[in-house]
């Protein structure tokens, strides 16, 4: 029953999502020719923009905490905060200029503002949580967006291991006093700590534009 009801609440989700924004028939037209020069239908596009969407997301989730184990080592974990703050958007920014897509983190327990869902977005981060609170399994999904021009890949991130704790973990036992001083500097707003291993921190959101998947195949 458990099951049904997340795949009904998904279902219901991705029936009601769209975009107002228009096409230009520039953006169109190139579509087209491209899919009708390789033979494509929108079945083989939509599971090879699921695959890079996969793809993606790890070279970027791979970037981020090989940097910040980096710094953890260098610096402790309060100076990996302070590296986080400056550095991780500028990361991010460097792999969606490799894959020309728009990459971001999305969390309705954000400690970056900037990290604060859209409409779209909380709507699936809420199946992610449902999933999570229910015990399912919470697997990537895609979605089309401005009228079929682009793709929304998402995909779960949840808290793997003990070290993540030591900045979202529970204030009074898994933070010390230094970094939470650090994480209140600069993070007046945060709403990212009590976390446990197994929560979900949030998703990755991942524009994908619909010709650069084709240019691909």
């Amino acid at each position: 029953m458990k099951n049904i009801a997340s795949v009904i609440i998904l279902i219901s989700f991705l029936s009601s999502c769209g975009s107002g924004e228009r096409v230009s028939k520039e953006v169109f037209e190139e579509v087209n020719q491209a899919m009708e020069v390789k033979k494509l239908n929108e079945a083989e596009i939509y599971e090879s923009a699921m695959i890079w969407g996969d793809s993606i997301s790890t070279t970027a989730q791979k970037e981020l905490i090989g940097q910040l184990q980096n710094a953890i080592a260098e610096r402790g974990v309060t100076g990996a905060i302070a590296f986080c703050n400056v550095q991780a958007l500028p990361i991010l920014e460097k792999v969606s200029d490799e894959y020309n897509v728009e990459i971001r983190r999305a969390s309705n327990r954000y400690r970056n503002p900037n990290d604060q869902p859209t409409e779209m977005e909380l709507q699936i981060l809420e199946t992610y949580e449902y999933n999570v609170e229910n015990n399912l399994e919470s697997t990537p999904n895609l979605q089309k967006i401005e009228n079929g021009d682009a793709y929304l890949y998402s995909k779960a991130i949840i808290i793997p291991g003990g070290l993540c704790l030591s900045c979202h973990g529970d204030p009074a036992k898994d933070i010390d006093a230094q970094t939470l001083q650090k994480l209140e500097e600069l993070y007046p707003e945060d709403k990212a700590t009590g976390h446990k291993v197994g929560d979900l921190r949030g998703m990755w959101s991942i524009k994908i534009p619909k010709i650069e998947v084709v240019k691909r195949m």
